[in-house]
């Protein structure tokens, strides 16, 4: 094989390893991503539930107010009523004591109601923060996982760099700018193969003289129809 084809099918394979990384780092934050999602949401439910807990408060304090209130008035009403003169006073009192009265079982009633919301949302607040302690944890268990792997993949990456610049030191260098001039627009796939005799950048078939130069692979081809430098696997050229 040419030794400058060689030195190219190297060059894309350690360009496909260099472009892996990214995916695989995406990866591995996207599970921390998705824990500190989690936690945030908790977090504001929790926020959610204080704010209904303060405003369920805040009317029951209303009507425990209101409730006083009409203890004084239905107290008034009761000294008034051993003053009365008349049927016609008597009866107003009676209607005014009676609608005082149909409030305070309202009241009551009410804040019976907002204590049960209260005691509700305390114990929403108490799993809540269970669960939070839990992906708490387990986001501190992603993070410590997440450092191992970049660190590897750290590791990894510094030897394929190591690798490329090793190899692009010893090509030539108007050849390395004929592979990155294909690579700025075919990306991963500058150097394919050719199976069934069909390129397997563009998929399109190559013509039998082209095909024939692959096979012997004394010179870099490319494919007449995309561009991308072509060549063939070794088994199957020995086949």
């Amino acid at each position: 094989m040419n030794k400058y084809l060689e030195q190219l099918i190297e060059l894309s394979k350690i360009d496909k390893e260099i472009d892996a990384f990214g995916p695989r780092v995406v990866a591995i934050e996207k599970k921390l991503r998705i824990a500190l999602e989690r936690e945030d949401e908790i977090k504001t439910q929790i926020e959610v539930f204080q704010r209904e807990i303060t405003d369920a408060k805040l009317k029951k304090s209303k009507n425990e107010l209101h409730l006083a209130e009409l203890s004084d008035k239905l107290k008034d009403l009761s000294k008034k009523s051993a003053l009365v003169k008349t049927d016609k006073e008597m009866k107003a009192l009676q209607l005014e004591e009676e609608i005082s009265k149909e409030q305070c079982e309202f009241a009551n009633e009410e804040i019976a109601r907002l204590d049960t919301v209260i005691e509700s949302k305390n114990k929403d607040i108490e799993e809540a923060n269970t669960k939070l302690s839990e992906v708490l944890n387990e986001t501190q268990e992603i993070r410590a996982s997440i450092d191992s792997q970049m660190k590897e993949i750290e590791e990894q990456r510094t030897k394929v760099y190591e690798q490329k610049q090793k190899l692009v030191s010893e090509m030539s260098q108007k050849i390395l700018s004929f592979y990155e001039k294909i690579r700025k627009w075919a990306g991963n796939t500058t150097v394919v193969p050719v199976q069934k005799q069909a390129c397997y950048g563009c998929f399109m078939r190559i013509n039998d003289k082209t095909y024939s130069s692959v096979l012997k692979q004394d010179d870099i081809v490319t494919c007449p129809h995309c561009g991308r430098i072509l060549y063939k696997e070794t088994e199957e050229v020995e086949a």
